[in-house]
C-alpha cells in the first residue's frame, strides 16, 4: 500500500477518510477507486474519439467538434470521476447535479453560455449513446427534459452564485 495526499476537494466520498486537507491518507479503497477510474478513463477516450467522428459525419466544424469533446471530456472524465467511478452510459440522469452545481462551482470558465453549450454537447453525446444501444430512450429524454425544465434555474442559480452581494450559500442554491 502506498500513501496517498490530497486535499479536501479532491477526496472522494467514497473514501471513507474524513476531510483534512494536506493530510496523508493510506487507503486500500482508494487505489481500487483510481484503478476503476483509470479503466473507465481508457473507455472514455475511445468514446470521444467516436463522438468527434459522429460529429464530423455530420458536418460540423472540426473546431465545434473539438469543443463538444471538450465539453462531453470534462463531464465523463472530471464530474462522473469525482465521487465515484461511473462510466459514461451510466452518467446521462446526472446533468442536472453538473449543469445546475458542480460546474458552476469547479468551472472557472463557468458562464451562461458555457453551461448552454455544455447541454448542447451532453444531448449529443448521449444521442449517439442512445444510437449504440449504451443508453435507453427513457434515460434519453430524461436527460433532455432536465435541459428544457431546468435550464433557466440553472443559469439563475450562476447569477446568484457570481453576484458577491449574495454570500449565504441557501441563497445561491435555492434551499
Amino acid at each position: 500500500m502506498r500513501a496517498i495526499c490530497y486535499f479536501a476537494d479532491t477526496l472522494p466520498r467514497r473514501s471513507g477518510l474524513g476531510v483534512m486537507p494536506g493530510v496523508i491518507f493510506m487507503s486500500d479503497e482508494y487505489e481500487e477507486y483510481q484503478r476503476e477510474c483509470e479503466v473507465i478513463r481508457a473507455e472514455n477516450e475511445k468514446l470521444i474519439d467516436e463522438f468527434f467522428q459522429w460529429l464530423s459525419n455530420k458536418k460540423l466544424s472540426e473546431a465545434t467538434c473539438n469543443k463538444h469533446c471538450d465539453n462531453v471530456d470534462f463531464y465523463v472524465n472530471e464530474f462522473l470521476l469525482y465521487d465515484d467511478a461511473t462510466r459514461a452510459a451510466d452518467g446521462a440522469g446526472g446533468i442536472g447535479m453538473f449543469l445546475g452545481y458542480w460546474f458552476i462551482r469547479k468551472a472557472a470558465w463557468c458562464t451562461e453560455n458555457a453551461i448552454k453549450q455544455n447541454a448542447v454537447s451532453l444531448k449529443k453525446f448521449y444521442q449517439l449513446m442512445l444510437e449504440k444501444g449504451e443508453i435507453d430512450q427513457e434515460s434519453f429524454d430524461y436527460l433532455k427534459e432536465r435541459v428544457k425544465e431546468d435550464m433557466a434555474e440553472w443559469l439563475a442559480t450562476l447569477r446568484r452564485y457570481d453576484d458577491p452581494s449574495i454570500r449565504d450559500p441557501a441563497k445561491i442554491w435555492g434551499l
